[in-house]
């Protein structure tokens, strides 16, 4: 428990924190890299190119900085946080190695600021949170190896299958290789993979939505090629049919559970419908009394992944429904047959069928798709606890 000085000290710091904005961040992360390469095993250097994870970190600290009063305001972000930490086996010594660093950039950047009062304080609220993540992490971490079929650390698994789903997504299928059960897991969830190859750099640790119900024998996932996706393009290219991964059990803080009795509507843009499909495919398993409905956006016929799974759902089961948008389709692409409406996904003209304060609401895809979805609800008059979105990669709000 942090005594009210420290906590004073620390929000005193919010100012110079928003001035310095993901400046602070960013050297953070150079100085870590430098003194400590082998973390660059650990985090997605992809993220880092791009400056998503920057951002995120220092969205983190300053939400930490400025709630530190109440930092249960910050659970739901502390959990999603914690559950993307165990898809990274993250150990709790890598805790002190980012707490020095970040205590010495603040020093680095801001000298005059950052008196001895300041950095003990910050040492002291940054051990705090530490401790929060730990603790919550090594709960995870015995609730997956706790499991039937569940497991700690890394596990072998071989790809049985490689079915290229459309002209960007692909999907695998991994069973174990010790032949033993696996963990169930909730839909929504992802599986989290460590590659290794003298083909890449560095190892790359990488979050893969699953895509299929639950049935303890073995996971399928999809991956999207992303033009500069290390990962992806790895996956694609280089991962064949009897080939060998090293696999962490399943987690994430975005999943699906509801009653029997509740409609949900599942909303979903490009890749984003991995996830939907696995939701999907367990409500049909456990035969959903309630309405379905199915909403997919995408660029066109040959982007358009898992269609023909997803038609012979619809055909039979009369309480789902499918409504699909094309943005431009192609030359083959028949409107009703394989999509209904051209252009953006526009939710205005299913109001009157999705509209339902009693549903639940699931959608992933690109942030500003999922930041139209989330308006659009709430301007319906959705309570925010109806609505559940994923965000794929650093935690970032809408």
């Amino acid at each position: 428990m942090l005594d009210s000085r420290t906590r004073e000290i620390v929000k005193s710091t919010v100012p110079l924190l928003e001035s310095a904005n993901t400046a602070l961040t960013e050297h953070f992360y150079k100085r870590m890299f430098r003194d400590n390469p082998e973390l660059k095993d650990v985090f997605n250097l992809s993220h880092q190119a791009s400056g998503r994870q920057p951002a995120a970190l220092f969205s983190a600290v300053l939400a930490y900085a400025k709630n530190i009063d109440n930092p249960a305001v910050l659970s739901s972000a502390v959990e999603r946080i914690a559950q993307k930490h165990t898809g990274f086996s993250i150990q709790p010594e890598q805790y002190d190695i980012v707490g020095h660093h970040l205590l010495e950039t603040i020093k680095e950047l801001a000298p005059d600021a950052a008196t001895p009062e300041v950095i003990d304080a910050w040492a002291q609220a940054y051990g705090a949170l530490a401790g929060l993540f730990i603790g919550r992490e090594e709960q995870l971490y015995q609730q997956s190896e706790q499991k039937d079929g569940g497991w700690r650390g890394y596990r072998n698994f071989v790809v049985k299958e490689k079915q290229v789903e459309s002209e960007l997504i692909t999907s695998f299928l991994l069973a174990p290789e010790d032949g033993n059960t696996v963990a169930n897991f909730l839909p929504g969830q992802y599986l989290n993979l460590h590659l290794v190859s003298p083909k890449l750099a560095h190892k790359e640790t990488r979050q893969y939505s699953l895509c299929q119900a639950a049935n303890g024998k073995d996971y399928r996932i999809a991956v999207k090629r992303e033009p500069n996706g290390v990962a992806s393009n790895f996956m694609h290219d280089e991962v064949h049919i009897g080939d060998t991964l090293q696999v962490l059990p399943p987690s994430g803080d975005f999943f699906m559970e509801v009653s029997a009795g509740t409609p949900v509507v599942l909303i979903s843009g490009g890749v984003g419908q991995t996830p939907m499909r696995a939701i999907l495919d367990q409500l049909i398993k456990h035969e959903h009394k309630a309405n379905i409905h199915w909403l997919h956006a995408c660029e066109n016929g040959a982007q358009h992944a898992f269609k023909e799974h997803i038609q012979g759902l619809r055909q039979a089961n009369a309480n789902l429904t499918t409504h699909v948008w094309y943005r431009e389709p192609g030359a083959s692409d028949q409107p009703a047959e394989h999509y209904h409406a051209k252009g953006i996904m526009d939710l205005s003209q299913l109001k009157d069928s999705i509209a339902n304060a009693d549903a639940h609401y699931y959608f992933c895809g690109p942030l500003p798709f999922m930041a139209m979805v989330k308006e659009v609800l709430a301007g319906w008059g959705i309570s925010d606890d109806r609505l559940h979105y994923e965000v794929f990669g650093p935690h970032q709000s809408l």
